[in-house]
């Protein structure tokens, strides 16, 4: 593998990463978010392995596989939804570049690493495993992880965009995406520029206002 990607979905739309292995795992994931298509997210909303190579990304997510070629050296990813209690809301995502191949692994020792990947998460957020200066009535520790804590930003740019522009939750993320795509760059880059008063919730649809 060349790099790999955690995320949880704790409500529609919600995508919330853990972390990344590195720089290019986490590119992919946020790429995955600003488009609103990839396989992590269709492996959460199928609930079952999805495996893609090149061809396959291409085939099914032709603007997310577009932006991936242009800005990482990803060229197959295997989505995997989380085992027993965390498979409707935990994915893993595990990526692959040149010259590797997504057909050379093992789905089963993928599969194999997702179950303990989910065991582990599973005892950090027992009561058990929680201390108070960790984690607590709020939770785990690992949702205070950096890329946890910037994805909820969005959240906060979100909810500016709301009252901002009179629209709900779904079409105030729409409106989002649409300005960090057509900027050439991802939601969370725009959240913070909504969030830190350098973007003006106006000029993210100038076409739309409270009355």
């Amino acid at each position: 593998m060349t790099g790999a990607g955690m995320s949880l979905y704790f409500a529609p739309g919600r995508r919330l990463p853990l972390g990344a292995s590195d720089e290019m795992a986490g590119t992919a994931e946020r790429l995955q978010f600003t488009v609103g298509e990839g396989p992590c997210l269709a492996a959460h909303a199928e609930q079952r392995p999805v495996v893609a190579d090149e061809a396959e990304l291409a085939a099914r997510w032709p603007a997310f596989t577009a932006e991936l070629v242009a800005q990482t050296p990803i060229r197959g990813v295997i989505a995997l939804p989380l085992s027993d209690g965390l498979a409707s809301v935990g994915v893993l995502d595990l990526y692959l570049a040149a010259p590797n191949q997504v057909g050379d692994l093992s789905l089963v020792d993928a599969l194999v690493v997702s179950g303990e990947v989910t065991r582990v998460f599973q005892l950090g957020a027992s009561s058990e495993h929680i201390s108070p200066t960790r984690g607590g009535p709020s939770g785990p520790a690992w949702l205070e992880a950096p890329p946890a804590r910037q994805r909820a930003r969005v959240w906060q740019a979100m909810g500016m965009v709301n009252a901002g522009l009179n629209i709900d939750s779904v079409d105030a993320l729409a409106v989002l995406r649409s300005h960090a795509y057509s900027h050439d760059t991802d939601v969370d880059t725009i959240a913070d520029l909504v969030v830190d008063g350098f973007l003006p919730v106006q000029e993210l649809a100038p076409d739309l206002g409270a009355p």
